[in-house]
């Protein structure tokens, strides 16, 4: 199965970061690929956190939510939206969410996403808790590719990265980490985390980011990569906006199971 991480450059426009996102969409099926994930914050990197308040949605409603169902039927794809904003339990807050949606497009899959970002080192500070409500439940969901292999797919995003039990929860075959890692973080944990989350569960990681310089005036890491189970890099960008893709082997994750059978050796 070839997946894609879907690397972008979003900004303060609605319309224009759905646009971009699109012409991401179709290169990636025109490529031949079943699987396509989108970045975290792929519809929005506003002035200020409070921004993303203005554009959420009520869970089945809304353009954004739309732009996703029609994307993945028209081009006949497995579409992982990122994340969006939707509706928290006030007014002042949202739910950073991903949705999966099918070729069909069906929604699929929903995961909110549970740890929250804060960070001040004195010059840059973030606390995404100000405005996003956090979630509570792992989430994998199953996907059937063309060729009828199932996979299962487990869903992260961002400074989720930072904490391996989430993944153990998991137990899947692909692990997705749609981002917007600050340049600072990036730089310093990006690839490390990914690969580490990659061979501690035989994974295969597919990791869409946020990468360059935004309208906002912030710089995210890019570096969207796909990871096989062995932590070897199948295929990565730097900064600016692509596609990265590579093929999912079926056969491969078989292979380095079976001749490190370590999650069959887990005791704790």
């Amino acid at each position: 199965m070839k997946a894609a991480a879907l690397q972008m450059v979003s900004g303060l426009s609605l319309d224009g970061n759905l646009q971009a996102a699109r012409t991401l969409l179709e290169q990636a099926s025109q490529t031949g690929c079943e699987l396509a994930v989108l970045p975290e914050y792929f519809c929005l990197l506003g002035r200020k956190d409070t921004d993303k308040l203005a554009l959420r949605e009520r869970a089945g409603e809304g353009r954004i939510q739309r732009f996703l169902a029609d994307s993945a039927r028209e081009l006949g794809l497995w579409l992982v939206g990122g994340t969006l904003p939707l509706e928290a339990a006030d007014d002042g807050h949202v739910r950073n969410t991903t949705l999966v949606y099918s070729p069909a497009g069906d929604c699929a899959a929903r995961y909110d996403k549970i740890h929250l970002f804060r960070f001040d080192n004195g010059r840059e500070r973030y606390d995404e808790a100000r405005v996003i409500e956090p979630g509570h439940e792992p989430v994998a969901f199953e996907l059937t590719a063309r060729d009828g292999q199932s996979w299962r797919i487990g869903l992260s995003v961002c400074y989720d990265l930072r904490f391996p039990e989430l993944y153990r929860r998991l137990r899947a075959n692909v692990l997705l980490v749609p981002s917007a890692f600050t340049h600072v973080t990036g730089q310093a944990h990006w690839e490390t985390l990914l690969r580490a989350r990659a061979i501690e569960n035989l994974a295969y990681v597919v990791a869409p980011a946020q990468g360059g310089v935004h309208e906002n005036g912030r710089r995210t890491w890019g570096q969207s990569m796909v990871i096989d189970p062995w932590g070897e890099i199948l295929a990565q960008q730097a900064e600016g906006p692509g596609v990265v893709s590579a093929t999912l082997e079926r056969s491969r994750l078989a292979q380095v199971r079976q001749q490190l059978p370590a999650l069959e050796h887990r005791v704790l």
